[in-house]
């Protein structure tokens, strides 16, 4: 029996099913001919191909009648292959649809997934099927109760991000169920979420989870990409942290995760990978993009279209300057936006994005078109603000909507930390929210996403405790990975049994959160850090998908004091405005005098004075925070006001007795002393003790 093929619409792009069959449309500028290509089962053989005989404004569509979500599909596009003119069509190639909502099934590197032959060049056309080893793309369904979801739009000057990958948070936790561990249901769980809570972050901000690739150089290894920063498809949430399988279940149990997390007001943040994608240099696979258009998605040579530019040392960029990219990121973005109700979006290598030419414009289209539109506009947007190209590192240089994260607050507090001389200066405006950076074209401080650690790089107890890298697993002779040379390890290097010099180290871990918690801007914490998680190491753990990158489930002392510890921070900076000001510091004319927002204190209890702040040899400083100036109003519009706090610093291997203000004060944090009580000690007028690499916070008591 004939199928029956209607004509369809251009829009939207993508398969989408209505309850009586689906439409199907696919960009392609420069092609002659498209045939959509359907399959019972994903490891079955294609069972049908149907002629796209309907194109409108480059867009080949139809419509068929009674088909059903789970329908496997795939596409083929003709047209010339012709490299030195950029254009590589190979209908011999089955292609993934850019729109996909969910794929099945994993690439094969041994089948013939390239263009040409391997073993000669790029210009000599293969045409030999690739179905049987192609990921194909699947028809979902889009309904989903979501019954009385809300995002928690939790503003961003209030937020704890909680970076974590989803895999590696609960792959090894025993109280979630074994079929959930590493999905997407066990982030959902009951234990995983009871954790956040008691944790107190307020959002998750998951690494990549777009459907993407496993280099060939890693599988032929024994590795894998387990970070995920090699995007095949943009739409379809990957199937390999689903406990529903791949025919579509990996949509709905996403969404499941998204409003459990909702209910229990936390947001969800996804890192987004748009600067380029998994099919790589002009020798790369053919998966997608390459074979369906490859001159309007990827930025190629000008003068010799064959060859990509590479602005993130992955083998290709997208080319932001093409509508139709701008198109499909943007109607990405909506999509996770409004179908899978993910509250913001932290863009890897964002600079790429803004490259009109070969320069980064922060007015680019890119920017412009997030800045206009109602949907995108509204969540929260996080920029990592620099690229491998050049000129790439921009940090303070993104537009108004935007967050960054700010690299140079890692760096200074460091190295402010490893008692390096002159990190004062620029310590103060870490401390504060970078007011050089992000004062200027009006953003505030929650523009500044600060961090220490974060997936790239050490962890916060490899921080501490290893000076060099230890990256041999990953097969490259310790080559690769950054070599970070921040670490202060009294010495010695790698895991010790001596109690002192443990002691010291987890010292130094609870400074590095104290101070992320209490500085101006919004703290981002790596998952794993607030429990001791260790990668021995190694400093770019990408590859590792093995119990060396997963969190680490035994607890024992060590690991729990750390963990009440970090919450203990996290519920201080929620519970006072003080420690998390939606504006920066300004003198304030009160009655007829002058009340500082801020006073920068030397150990003997006077004025900093401004030619201290580039002395070398100062490594001591508190800093008072005026709780009568916040400079905000409530819901009713009444000023806020809230205790005084004094921040007490000391980075120098010596003890220094400070000198506070006339009190009385409470200690609220001791890093010395991680199991106090907040208010448990009263300090009155006179010196305290701060003992070597310590901090210390105070809270002025109530009349």
């Amino acid at each position: 029996m004939a199928r029956t093929i209607l004509p369809g619409r251009p829009f939207p792009q993508g398969a989408t099913w209505d309850g009586t069959g689906a439409n199907f449309a696919l960009f392609s500028e420069n092609a002659e001919r498209v045939e959509l290509c359907l399959f019972d089962r994903p490891d079955a053989p294609e069972t049908e191909r149907i002629e796209l005989t309907e194109q409108t404004a480059h867009v080949w569509h139809c419509f068929l009648p009674n088909v059903q979500p789970g329908q496997v599909y795939g596409y083929r596009v003709h047209g010339p292959y012709d490299p030195e003119r950029g254009l590589r069509f190979n209908p011999g190639n089955l292609l993934i649809d850019p729109y996909a909502k969910a794929l099945t099934g994993k690439v094969d590197w041994n089948s013939p997934i390239f263009p040409y032959r391997l073993g000669d060049d790029d210009l000599a056309l293969d045409i030999r099927d690739n179905a049987a080893g192609m990921q194909k793309c699947v028809v979902v369904n889009p309904y989903f109760d979501w019954d009385a979801d809300r995002p928690p739009k939790t503003p961003l000057g209030e937020s704890v991000i909680y970076e974590v990958h989803v895999k590696g948070f609960t792959k090894c936790h025993p109280e979630v169920p074994q079929e959930l561990r590493g999905t997407y249901a066990g982030i959902a769980s009951r234990p995983s979420v009871e954790y956040l809570k008691k944790l107190g972050v307020t959002a998750v901000e998951l690494m990549p989870v777009h459907d993407f690739l496993d280099d060939k150089h890693l599988t032929d290894r024994g590795l894998s990409n387990y970070w995920g920063y090699n995007t095949t498809n943009f739409f379809s949430p990957d199937a390999r942290y689903s406990s529903t399988g791949d025919l579509g279940g990996q949509v709905a149990e996403f969404k499941a995760m998204v409003k459990t997390l909702h209910r229990e007001g936390i947001e969800v943040i996804l890192d987004v990978v748009y600067n380029h994608t998994s099919e790589g240099n002009h020798l790369g696979p053919m998966l997608s993009f390459r074979g369906i258009d490859n001159p309007t998605y990827y930025r190629l040579v000008t003068d010799n279209p064959r060859y990509y530019m590479d602005y993130t040392g992955t083998g290709n960029s997208l080319n932001m300057r093409h509508p139709q990219v701008l198109k499909l990121i943007m109607d990405n973005l909506r999509y996770w936006v409004l179908e899978m109700h993910v509250d913001g979006f932290r863009f890897d290598l964002a600079a790429t994005l803004a490259r009109e030419l070969h320069d980064v414009d922060r007015l680019s289209a890119f920017f412009d078109i997030i800045h206009q539109d109602p949907v995108i506009s509204q969540v929260k947007l996080i920029a990592e603000p620099w690229d491998v190209g050049e000129g790439g590192y921009q940090v303070g240089k993104f537009p108004v909507l935007w967050a960054e994260w700010n690299g140079k607050y890692r760096d200074t507090v460091r190295r402010y930390w490893k008692s390096d001389e002159g990190q004062l200066s620029d310590l103060g405006y870490r401390l504060t929210g970078s007011s050089d950076l992000y004062q200027h074209d009006g953003r505030r401080p929650s523009a500044s996403i600060n961090f220490v650690t974060a997936h790239d790089g050490f962890t916060l107890h490899d921080l501490v405790t290893y000076n060099e890298k230890h990256n041999e697993a990953n097969g490259e002779d310790n080559r690769d990975g950054t070599n970070e040379n921040y670490s202060w390890n009294m010495g010695v290097e790698g895991e010790t049994g001596d109690p002192l010099i443990n002691e010291l180290r987890d010292r130094q871990k609870r400074n590095f959160l104290a101070t992320l918690l209490f500085s101006q801007g919004v703290p981002m914490i790596c998952g794993g850090d607030e429990i001791d998680r260790t990668q021995h190491g190694n400093n770019n753990a990408y590859c590792q998908d093995n119990p060396l990158s997963w969190f680490d489930w035994n607890m024992n002392d060590r690991k729990e004091s750390l963990l009440r510890f970090t919450s203990k921070l996290i519920r201080l900076r929620r519970k006072h405005p003080n420690l998390r000001r939606r504006k920066f510091y300004q003198d304030r004319a009160i009655r007829g005098s002058v009340l500082k927002d801020i006073l920068w204190l030397r150990p003997d209890g006077a004025e900093m004075a401004d030619e201290e702040w580039n002395a070398g040899w100062v490594r001591c400083i508190g800093m008072m925070l005026n709780g009568a100036t916040i400079g905000d109003v409530d819901e009713t519009g009444a000023p806020i006001r809230d205790q005084t706090f004094l921040l007490l610093l000391n980075c120098h291997h010596e003890h220094i007795d400070f000198v506070v203000p006339a009190g009385p004060w409470s200690m609220v944090i001791d890093t010395n002393e991680p199991e106090m009580e907040p208010g448990a000690i009263s300090v009155a007028e006179g010196p305290v003790r701060l003992v070597r690499q310590s901090l210390m916070l105070l809270m002025e008591e109530p009349a």
